[in-house]
C-alpha cells in the first residue's frame, strides 16, 4: 500500500507539472484581451488598458513560468488554489460548491447502470437467449458509436423543449430556497434527471456485455456444474456461484470507470448549465481563467488517482485469494 501511495503521489507532481505547463502555453493571454476590449470601449491607451487589466485579473503574465509553477505548487500543497480571474472569487470556494453536483451525477448514473447491467447481463448470461443477445448487440452498436453529448442534446429537444417533462438547465429550480428539505431535494433530483440518463444511455449497454461475458466464462466452470449435479436450486447457483464470481472482475472497473466519468462531465454538464466541475471547467477555457483551470484539472485528477486506490483495496478485500496473502 506505501508503494501505491508513493506512486500516487509521483503520478500527482506530474500531472500538475504538465497541465501547469499546458495551461501556460495555450493560445490567448487574457490580459492582453482584457486590456484589447478596454482600449475599445473605454478609449486608453494600450499600455494603461494592460495595467488596468493586470490589476483587475490579478495575474502578471511578466512573471517567469518557473516562478509561477513554484508559486501554484507551494498553493496546491497548502490548500490554497488562488483565486479566479472571470468569476472573483477563491478557487477554493468555488471547487468545494461544484464537487457536490458532480458527484451526484456521476454516482447516480453509474450505480443505475452498474445495477442493471449486471442484472440483465447475468439473466441473458443465464437464459441464452438469441433474441436478447441481438438486442443487446445492435443497442451497443448505437449507444456506443454515439457521443454522449448528442443524447444529451436529443433528450434535451424531446423531453425538455417538445413535450417539457423534465428542466433543460439549472440544478434546481429558482423557485426553491436551498436548504436540506424535501421541496430541494425533489427539486434537485428532478434536475438532475436528464443529465444522469444521458450517461446512463451511452454506459449501460457496455456494463451489460461485460457482465454477460464475465457470467458466461464462469457457467463453463467445472463447479458450477457440480453444483447442478448435486441438486442445488438454479437461483442459489444463479446468486450464489455465478453472480458472486463474476462481479468480483468488474469491481475494479467500477471504481475506474467513475474517476474517468468524473473526468468526462464537461460536456455534459456545459449541455445542461450544470454547476459542477467540469461546468467550471468549461467556462474556464472559455474565459482562459488560468487558476480556476488549474483547479479543476487537480481536482479530476485528484478524483481518478482516488478511484484507483478504492478500485485496489476493494478488489483486495473482496477478493479470498488476495485477502489470505
Amino acid at each position: 500500500m506505501v508503494k501505491k501511495l508513493g506512486m500516487c503521489v509521483a503520478t500527482m507532481f506530474v500531472s500538475l507539472l504538465l497541465t501547469f505547463f499546458v495551461i501556460e502555453i495555450m493560445p490567448g493571454d487574457p490580459v492582453d484581451t482584457l486590456a484589447q476590449e478596454y482600449v475599445r470601449t473605454q478609449n486608453l491607451i494600450y499600455e494603461v488598458a494592460y495595467q488596468k487589466a493586470k490589476n483587475a485579473l490579478n495575474y502578471d503574465p511578466t512573471i517567469p513560468v518557473s516562478e509561477r509553477f513554484i508559486n501554484y505548487t507551494i498553493g496546491a500543497l497548502t490548500g490554497d488554489l488562488g483565486q479566479s480571474m472571470s468569476f472573483k472569487q477563491s478557487v477554493n470556494t468555488i471547487v468545494l460548491g461544484a464537487l457536490p453536483w458532480t458527484l451526484l451525477v456521476c454516482t447516480l448514473s453509474l450505480s443505475l447502470a452498474f445495477t442493471i447491467g449486471v442484472l440483465l447481463g447475468i439473466y441473458i448470461a443465464w437464459k441464452r437467449s438469441k433474441p436478447l443477445d441481438t438486442i443487446l448487440t445492435i443497442a451497443q452498436s448505437i449507444f456506443g458509436a454515439i457521443p454522449d453529448y448528442i443524447v444529451g442534446y436529443l433528450f434535451i429537444i424531446l423531453f425538455a423543449v417538445h413535450l417539457g417533462w423534465f428542466p433543460a438547465r439549472g440544478s434546481y429550480s429558482s423557485s426553491v430556497v436551498p436548504a436540506f428539505s424535501v421541496e430541494f431535494i425533489l427539486s434537485v433530483l428532478w434536475h438532475c434527471i436528464l443529465p444522469v440518463f444521458t450517461v446512463f444511455i451511452t454506459t449501460v449497454t457496455g456494463w451489460i456485455i461485460s457482465m454477460k461475458a464475465m457470467a458466461l466464462s464462469v457457467l463453463g466452470e467445472d463447479y458450477i456444474h457440480y453444483a447442478k449435479a448435486r441438486g442445488i436450486s438454479q437461483k442459489r447457483i444463479l446468486i450464489t456461484y455465478v453472480g458472486r464470481n463474476s462481479i468480483l472482475p468488474m469491481i475494479t472497473s467500477v471504481a475506474i470507470s467513475f474517476g474517468f466519468m468524473f473526468g468526462g462531465s464537461p460536456l455534459i454538464e456545459n449541455l445542461f448549465v450544470y454547476p459542477g466541475i467540469g461546468y467550471y471547467l468549461g467556462q474556464a477555457i472559455n474565459r482562459r481563467d488560468y487558476p480556476l483551470m488549474q483547479g479543476m484539472f487537480l481536482m479530476i485528477i485528484m478524483m481518478v488517482l482516488i478511484a484507483g486506490l478504492v478500485a485496489e483495496f476493494l478488489y483486495a478485500k473482496l477478493n479470498p485469494r488476495l485477502r489470505e496473502e
